[in-house]
């Protein structure tokens, strides 16, 4: 059983996207110490959401937000 859900993975890819450390969902907010950090649980989130299809993480941010970090 994931112990993530799709809706905070998808709220952390659109912060780390627009460059903010903070992210909001379910009525929460949770501050991130950096950039790197929020990397780095995306791509647990991703592991246990069985999302992990190849690829980099910013290589797939590239694609769904036309930019790099």
């Amino acid at each position: 059983m994931a112990v993530f859900t799709k809706e905070q993975y998808d709220s952390l890819i659109e912060a780390i996207a627009a460059g903010v450390t903070n992210v909001s969902y379910s009525g929460k907010v949770i501050n991130y110490r950096s950039i790197e950090d929020m990397i780095r649980v995306a791509r647990l989130m991703r592991r246990d959401l069985g999302l992990d299809k190849g690829g980099t993480l910013s290589t797939n941010l590239y694609y769904k937000n036309r930019r790099f970090l």
